[in-house]
């Protein structure tokens, strides 16, 4: 039988079906675990977390809105993610980590041999904590690191922290998705993450809805897909102060930079050519676009969770 799915959303859970979700884990017989704004024991949680260690289904786990609400938490999480080797997404949008709390996390993060999309939106996280991530962003040429991160909603994060995201961005060799929404960013920052964009050889969807950007970020954006070949298909800009016609010549211009690059694969295809792999990645996906309206990218397994 192929491993299912437990998906339990805001509900309070029992020993007992606490106890189900444990005896689900080490038998090897769930993939994706969502305890999403659940209440249960700390007991419970380290009976979770010891089942987490022993799976080798597991795939997906989403402890969104609060699950892991203190350091004892955390640390348990921790050792299980150091056992562990399977979870390729982990969702804890919402849970108040803080920088204390990444740090006692990260050591497991940093070493996890499968773990790609990471969610740590709405973390209460700072600088410290940006400074961290950007270790599980290596450079070209390091070990595979994350595909999806989201940093959505971590408004103690400065200038400086954002700058050093921006550049492990630029030199990450492997995301493809960076979800920033909700953070008060401003044309500054945005300008520098115009530059890590255009230096990225595979991010392809970039969320900055509601980031207190305007038109001046949108001018640079334009003369980046403009004038620079990018990877970058989708690009969220809602509840921006920027013009319509700015966001509709950005879409414009991705739409077009899409269709070149099929020809362009399509011709190495008939000479016999092996084709760059970003070229093969943006040939069986979606269209590029500008968003301009609410949305986030689609994460590797399911959903990102606000």
């Amino acid at each position: 039988m192929l491993p299912g799915s437990i998906q339990i959303s805001g509900e309070s859970l029992s020993s007992a079906e606490v106890q189900d979700v444990v005896e689900s884990l080490r038998e090897n017989s769930v993939r994706l675990l969502s305890l999403r704004g659940c209440r249960f024991s700390d007991r419970d949680f380290g009976r979770v977390c010891r089942g987490l260690a022993e799976s080798h289904s597991l795939a997906q786990l989403n402890l969104n809105l609060g699950v892991v609400g203190s350091l004892e938490r955390v640390r348990l999480l921790a050792e299980a993610l150091q056992a562990n080797r399977s979870v390729q997404s982990l969702f804890l949008h919402g849970s108040p980590l803080t920088d204390a709390g990444l740090a006692l996390l990260n050591p497991a993060l940093s070493v996890h041999p499968s773990l790609v999309s990471l969610d740590l939106g709405d973390c209460m996280l700072g600088d410290e904590g940006v400074n961290l991530i950007c270790g599980l962003l290596p450079p070209d040429g390091a070990k595979s690191g994350l595909k999806e991160l989201t940093l959505s909603a971590n408004p103690a994060v400065t200038a400086k922290g954002w700058a050093r995201l921006a550049i492990a961005v630029a030199h990450s060799s492997q995301i493809r998705v960076l979800n920033l929404d909700y953070n008060p960013l401003g044309d500054h920052i945005a300008g520098m993450l115009t530059v890590a964009v255009a230096s990225s050889r595979t991010l392809e969807v970039l969320d900055l809805e509601g980031t207190g950007l305007t038109n001046t970020s949108a001018q640079i954006l334009l003369d980046m897909v403009e004038n620079y070949p990018t990877t970058l298909r989708t690009l969220i800009l809602a509840e921006n102060d920027i013009s319509t016609d700015l966001q509709q010549q950005i879409s414009d211009l991705l739409s077009e930079g899409e269709d070149e690059e099929e020809g362009d694969a399509h011709e190495q295809e008939g000479q016999g050519r092996e084709k760059p792999p970003w070229i093969a990645q943006q040939k069986n996906s979606s269209s590029q676009m500008v968003l301009l309206t609410s949305g986030l990218g689609d994460n590797l397994f399911a959903e990102t969770e606000m």
